[in-house]
């Protein structure tokens, strides 16, 4: 672990890398095509002046569309290994932007010690005109001193100058700087140009669950089926079809409205939950979730989005229950 602070206080931040569009390069500062994950997070932290006593670890380095179990572990494990230190106060994760919302959540479940876990990524690379992996991390860095000061504990995200809990965060613009929202609820904390701006809201609780559970497991295999025009669960009874000694677990459909089924599709996934399948019921909408109703079959995920919900399956799987 490389320390970039001369000084040794008594709270410091463990900064962990994983790669992503914050690290990425594009071949000229204008260019719309670059490429992820090239740069170490120890660069990252360097071009920040003023930081306060921070700490790097490289955990990984990739784009996050290829996050994995395994990348999930060794970051699970890093995260508990900082927080455990009593010097640590805060850790904060360098993270892409594409299944960001999936490793809040699960980092959120998981979490036992009281101590803020703060996620971070940007929209453009690092040498892009508009880069806004700087802007984010520094804003990052300074949640997590002011969550230092008041003694708040559990996982967040901090984009584009808000702060969003870990199991609401959710990825709603494929382009714009501006690409998070909280799925309905309202930030915890707002920047601008760096500065807080009131007080922070009620911070999420961590699960208590201990992130070190994750370590012994292999991944659940749990997948995501959509409800759409002429569903006719042609992919559900494909899987089913191709399942060697009960490997498929779960399936997440993310439904049309409110968490519906199309007809069709409902009767492949009844005969996957005949099978010992789980089935669990969430929405495509980004907005609203999905409410349990009286004659329900399947269980209802929430506020979750569908992969937020395929990781909360995954961990239905291993025995940790879902806190949504």
């Amino acid at each position: 672990m490389k320390s970039i602070s001369k000084g040794a206080p008594a709270q410091r931040i463990v900064v962990l890398g994983t790669g992503g569009t914050i690290a990425g390069l594009a071949s000229s500062p204008r260019a719309l095509t670059y490429e992820a994950a090239q740069l170490g997070v120890e660069q990252l932290v360097a071009g920040l002046t003023g930081s306060p006593s921070v700490e790097t670890l490289q955990v990984a380095q990739l784009d996050s569309k290829d996050m994995n179990w395994s990348v999930w572990k060794a970051l699970a494990g890093a995260v508990d290994a900082s927080l455990r230190r009593p010097e640590v106060g805060a850790v904060v994760i360098t993270h892409g932007t594409d299944t960001l919302e999936e490793t809040a959540y699960l980092l959120d479940q998981l979490l036992d010690i009281d101590k803020p876990v703060l996620l971070t990524a940007a929209m453009r690379p690092a040498n892009s005109l508009e880069a806004d992996g700087p802007a984010n991390l520094r804003d990052a860095l300074t949640v997590a001193q002011a969550a230092m000061s008041q003694g708040l504990g559990g996982v967040v995200a901090v984009m584009a100058g808000r702060v969003w809990p870990a199991r609401q965060v959710r990825k709603v613009h494929t382009r714009a700087i501006d690409a998070f929202d909280g799925g309905g609820v309202a930030p915890l904390a707002c920047l601008v140009q760096g500065e807080m701006q009131g007080a922070m809201g009620s911070w999420p609780k961590p699960g208590g669950l201990g992130l070190k559970r994750l370590a012994p497991h292999a991944a659940p295999r749990v997948e995501i089926i959509t409800s759409h025009a002429d569903a006719d669960g042609w992919m559900v009874r494909a899987m089913l079809g191709h399942t060697d000694a009960g490997e498929l677990k779960g399936l997440v459909v993310a439904g049309t409205g409110h968490g519906t089924v199309h007809a069709g599709l409902t009767r492949a996934l009844e005969e996957a939950q005949a099978r010992g399948i789980k089935v669990w019921r969430s929405s495509r909408v980004m907005r609203g979730g999905v409410e349990p109703r009286a004659d329900d079959v399947w269980h209802a995920s929430g506020g979750l989005t569908p992969a937020q919900a395929r990781v909360a399956l995954q961990l239905s799987c291993l025995g940790v229950p879902s806190r949504e």
